[in-house]
């Protein structure tokens, strides 16, 4: 969807239709909703009295204008109380507001949401990331189409030609991250005979060439010359080879060392022969969200050209049950050297991770983040609501949450106390590559824990987040893409 700016008066503006913003108080009370509603010969005061709309948050209520206004409709979207408005609940308005907008069949529409949250910090940055996010779906293999509109454009009616320079750059800047969220989403959206190892690897080379990013991928002769054996071990059970891909973004200060995001890749995750129970296994395509939020996030980085330095690896397998799969009771030795024994073939994610984190430490890096659909005790945990945080930098987790809380990408810190490595003790490995039933998010984080060395790090489970069941204003059904803007935001902030 486009995003384009315009002056004038709501009074005046012509559009198939007007997207505003109301709280929970009378219309008489804001001065433009008094003068429409006079307009419309108290048609939208009438409303209010019998109680049809009554500026909650995210309900909307679509009124014809017949031909007393220019904008042939307007869509009110409740903000709820005044002093409650956050961007976060900007964010969710126009997500809400999109959609009702998606349903009249009308593909543009123009929008004053951002007038209404003009006291909230950033609010025109987050009422484009409601519309371009909660316009979202993935209709790639539907034969058929929905009858609802696909939305081509959104205008920004602003008053001024000073606020319209600020609203051009505002909304090119969100344009090219949700774009990058977008991205994200259609990767872990694609089904697993479709995004296999080999096809990650080409969207990266892809990606890398369209904006000028340098990028490798190691194939399995290479990964076994590196004796990347915790990620090999996962692959041995699939007709699918698997392979480590490695971004570099230098486009800061030549002596300033990079920061290295580590995304797990396991396209496909049957459980191994540890397999997971057949209801809901489809889903098991999204166990490659992490890589998806760094391929994600390099692409918005690059397309912003924030001068960072910045390492993007992706280690990517399939975890299947084949004839040569890697077994309970196998033991691994990784590519620090440290031996694991494998009692859970459906732990892999770790076994990815922990040779990608050794890995990264020949960059010397300045941060080092990783994130991943690791744990469903994460889910049991903090639900779809909150990204688990686990690290050994208490500055780097307050500069994440920061950028978490700004984003509506939350984060909640659990603790990666020594006394977790209890449970990973193996009686004839360095340790196990699970711990049993209690602990499961912070024990994962333990073990990661021992192929970091002293690097300020990091580890962002997103088994909740990743995905979205029900569906929500600016989170549709499926995918979120959740990292992306998370990152970004941590990144400028940090380092520009």
């Amino acid at each position: 969807m486009h995003v384009t700016t315009a002056t004038g008066d709501a009074l005046v503006h012509p559009s198939p239709v007007l997207v505003l913003g109301c709280f929970e108080e009378r219309f008489a009370d804001d001065p433009l909703m008094g003068a429409i509603d006079e307009k419309l010969q108290g048609g939208a005061s009438s409303i209010w009295e019998s109680n049809e709309f009554a500026g909650k948050l995210n309900k909307s209520k679509l009124i014809h204008t017949f031909g007393r206004l220019p904008a042939e409709r307007i869509l009110l979207v409740g903000l709820g109380k005044r002093e409650e408005l956050t961007a976060e609940r900007v964010r969710q308005a126009a997500g809400t507001a999109v959609k009702a907008v998606r349903a009249t069949g009308v593909p543009r529409f123009t929008s004053l949401l951002h007038r209404a949250a003009a006291g909230v910090e950033r609010s025109l940055e987050a009422t484009v990331d409601g519309y371009l996010l909660g316009s979202y779906s993935f209709d790639h293999y539907k034969t058929k189409k929905s009858d609802e509109a696909a939305m081509e454009e959104v205008v920004l009616l602003v008053a001024d030609d000073t606020e319209r320079e600020k609203a051009v750059r505002v909304a090119e800047e969100r344009v090219t991250i949700c774009e990058a969220v977008t991205f994200a989403r259609d990767l872990v959206s694609q089904p697993g005979n479709v995004a296999t190892p080999a096809y990650l690897a080409d969207q990266a080379i892809a990606l890398a060439g369209r904006l000028g990013i340098t990028c490798r991928v190691l194939e399995r002769e290479e990964m076994e010359r590196l004796s990347m054996e915790g990620i090999l071990s996962v692959a041995k059970g699939s007709h699918n080879p698997p392979r480590f891909i490695v971004f570099e973004y230098l486009a800061g200060d030549p002596k300033k060392r990079p920061v290295v995001l580590v995304g797990k890749g396991v396209t496909f995750d049957s459980g191994g022969i540890s397999l997971k129970p057949r209801e809901g296994m489809e889903r098991m395509k999204d166990d490659m969200a992490g890589a998806a939020a760094v391929m994600g996030t390099l692409r918005a980085v690059a397309g912003l050209r924030l001068p960072v330095n910045l390492v993007g690896l992706i280690p990517v397998a399939e975890n299947m049950p084949g004839g040569g799969a890697y077994k309970p009771g196998d033991v691994v030795r990784t590519m620090s050297g440290q031996t694991v024994e494998i009692v859970n073939t459906d732990a892999e994610g770790r076994m990815l991770l922990c040779d990608a984190l050794h890995y990264a430490q020949r960059y010397r890096p300045a941060a080092l983040i990783d994130l991943a659909t690791l744990t469903g005790a994460c889910l049991v945990a903090l639900g779809t609501v909150a990204t688990g945080v686990m690290g050994n930098d208490p500055a780097l987790i307050r500069a994440l949450t920061g950028a978490g809380e700004a984003t509506g990408e939350r984060l909640w810190e659990l603790p990666v106390w020594e006394e977790f490595g209890e449970i990973m003790k193996s009686d004839i490995a360095d340790m196990k590559n699970a711990g049993g039933a209690h602990a499961g998010t912070i024990s994962a984080a333990w073990f990661l824990q021992r192929y970091v060395g002293k690097t300020k790090w990091a580890h962002l489970d997103i088994a909740g987040t990743a995905w979205e069941d029900k569906g929500k204003p600016y989170l549709p059904k499926g995918a979120t893409g959740v990292g992306v803007r998370l990152l970004v935001e941590y990144l400028q902030r940090t380092f520009c």
